[in-house]
């Protein structure tokens, strides 16, 4: 009986060394991650940086794929696509979001499993210097003063920041105009100009101008201040509870080992801690943003909802 009790043992023992070894051979190759965007964007720059830092605790090289098309739509699909095995992952962006209540993809957040939230950049309202509110209280009675005659610049029809003003305006109650832009950066040059009364965009996008005088941000849509401009106060503590903006985060096709998966959220989050990946992130003005999987996961349900109900009011839903 000692000896069958014996044998029984060493099985055990010899089970629990070789569980640990299985996941540590893992990973025992390059690793592929997928970027919906072109080279060169803020999206793919930001990818790039964090892969190089996250080969560092993996031990393999980290290999990005841009597969670009469908304004974010053949990349998503790709992840979502990819073998299961634990050697591909991908970026998911804000446009996983937006392009479902617009017909444009049969497919939402719940075909991913997330892994982690690597960037946020919030919304911000911004007008010319010498306009004559400088509150965001200011600005929405002054909107309420002339309805559907301030006009908000955006970066195009659909795009994060028209959402985000959408979103200001259905929460201020305020009636305004939207103006597409082909990107950000042309909203801000409009507004320079003086041919909008103002922007939602990144703060990213409008820091020159304000940083050379010619703009004013009134508030970030964010649960904190921008630290390039600490002065700034929030949408929320201006008494508007509105938190808005863009995200990134990395993402799994469904049925990842969870031996895997931990492995996979352990490097990237050590990766994201790393002091070269905040100063290349500072240096880009993006906002690092962590979030684990769950606290992700339940932000994608959130964000969802607020996008469809904003896009239905926008007139940009099909569902």
């Amino acid at each position: 009986m000692k000896k069958v009790f014996k044998m029984i043992m060493v099985v055990v023992l010899l089970i629990m060394i070789a569980a640990p070894s299985f996941a540590q051979n893992y990973p025992k190759k390059a690793i592929t991650v997928i970027c919906p965007w072109a080279a060169g964007g803020g999206t793919d720059a930001i990818l790039r940086a964090l892969c190089r830092e996250a080969e560092k605790f993996l031990g393999q090289t980290i290999v990005v794929t841009n597969v670009t098309g469908g304004g974010g739509a053949i990349g998503h699909s790709a992840i979502m696509q990819a073998p299961n095995d634990g050697y591909s992952l991908g970026m998911i962006t804000f446009e996983l979001n937006s392009l479902p209540p617009q017909g444009l993809i049969p497919f939402d957040y719940t075909a991913f499993d997330p892994l982690m939230c690597v960037n946020k950049d919030a919304a911000a309202l911004t007008v010319p210097a010498d306009a004559p509110y400088n509150t965001l209280k200011e600005f929405i009675a002054y909107a309420k003063a002339n309805p559907n005659k301030v006009t908000i610049g955006n970066a195009g029809p659909g795009s994060v920041w028209h959402i985000a003003a959408g979103l200001m305006a259905e929460a201020a109650g305020i009636k305004v105009i939207h103006v597409p832009f082909d990107g950000g950066a042309p909203a801000a040059t409009a507004l320079v100009g003086k041919h909008i009364n103002a922007v939602s965009i990144s703060v990213a996008e409008v820091r020159g101008h304000v940083q050379a005088g010619a703009l004013k941000i009134l508030g970030v849509m964010d649960t904190n201040r921008n630290e390039l401009f600490p002065q700034v106060p929030t949408f929320q503590e201006q008494g508007l509870d509105v938190c808005f903006g863009t995200w990134r985060g990395l993402a799994l096709p469904k049925g990842v080992k969870p031996e895997f998966k931990a492995i996979l959220a352990k490097a990237f989050k050590s990766a994201i801690e790393t002091e070269q990946l905040k100063t290349y992130a500072k240096n880009a003005s993006l906002g690092l943003a962590y979030m684990d999987s769950k606290d992700f996961s339940d932000f994608l349900a959130k964000n969802y909802k607020e996008v469809a109900g904003v896009m239905k009011s926008l007139g940009l839903s099909r569902q």
